[in-house]
């Protein structure tokens, strides 16, 4: 087994997935840059318009407006979905009567399509005829809260159920996580007093660290893929005022053949996604250095 240890039969055995990776991945990232400064609408001869698509971006109401959706529902994901996540993953990793049943349960709707998701929220949150709004007027609220559809609430409300449905994902790594704690340090902690508190905020969580980097990584790749919560639940409206990047990006290029200007969004889209990505594991990075 020598020859695997030699660059050149390394190389041979990375290839084809290098090559896989580069015709899936790097080729339509060259792809939507090139027609990013076109005209191109999907019938007629490209003309090269340099950075116009770019500038008529800049000065587009509906990109700002799912820029900021994208933000609320990012904000939404990092400051209650992981916190959230991790306080149950503490909560059923304490012996808890029934946790492997209440995990499955917390965990089944990780694993149904988004598009379903959308339309069984639909029923909860629709201002007409959503259990939501119906359960409030039963109680005395006369109000009907536009949850969905409005022109305020609905990236609220997408950033809910996002969390909703990403919750188990989250849940089961941080699960993993503790799981994976040496058993000796909590028992020593507990035999020298320490109480579940403090074994929590002064063990486990610094023992977490790298377990809250890779689900910091994941939730925010995670939120700039955003697409069929929204497709299902608003479909953008009204008038794109719920819109996120990646559902104003499919209604640029496929409703309204803007594919040039579309292209450009998908370049946007990735950059932003890269960045927050980048700055997710260099801040990791720093920590783990900092220890």
């Amino acid at each position: 087994m020598n020859w695997l240890t030699t660059r050149r039969h390394f190389a041979l055995l990375v290839a084809p997935a290098l090559l896989l990776y580069s015709l899936y991945m790097i080729f339509p990232i060259l792809y939507s840059l090139f027609y990013s400064v076109t005209d191109y609408d999907g019938v007629s001869a490209t003309a090269f318009t340099g950075l116009d698509n770019y500038r008529h971006m800049a000065d587009d109401p509906a990109f700002w407006t799912s820029l900021r959706n994208t933000g609320i529902v990012l904000g939404i994901a990092l400051f209650l979905l992981v916190p959230l996540g991790f306080l149950l993953a503490v909560l059923l990793s304490g012996g808890v009567r029934g946790s492997g049943a209440l995990r499955a349960l917390v965990f089944a709707p990780a694993i149904v399509a988004p598009i379903l998701v959308g339309l069984v929220w639909i029923f909860i949150l629709d201002p007409q005829i959503g259990l939501l709004n119906a359960f409030l007027l039963a109680i005395g609220v006369p109000a009907h809260p536009q949850w969905i559809g409005g022109p305020t609430l609905s990236p609220y409300s997408i950033g809910f159920v996002y969390l909703w449905q990403q919750i188990g994902f989250v849940l089961t790594i941080f699960y993993a996580g503790l799981r994976m704690l040496p058993r000796d340090v909590l028992e020593a902690s507990s035999l020298d007093g320490a109480t579940r508190w403090q074994q929590l905020r002064h063990i486990q969580i610094p023992m977490l660290r790298e377990t809250f980097g890779i689900v910091t990584a994941l939730v925010v790749t995670g939120v700039f893929k955003v697409f069929e919560l929204v497709y299902a639940l608003t479909g953008g409206g009204p008038v794109h005022l719920s819109e996120v990047l990646v559902s104003y990006m499919y209604h640029v290029t496929f409703t309204t053949q803007q594919y040039g200007y579309g292209m450009a969004l998908a370049v946007v889209v990735f950059a932003v996604g890269a960045l927050a990505s980048a700055a997710t594991f260099l801040g990791n990075r720093e920590e783990r250095s900092g220890r």
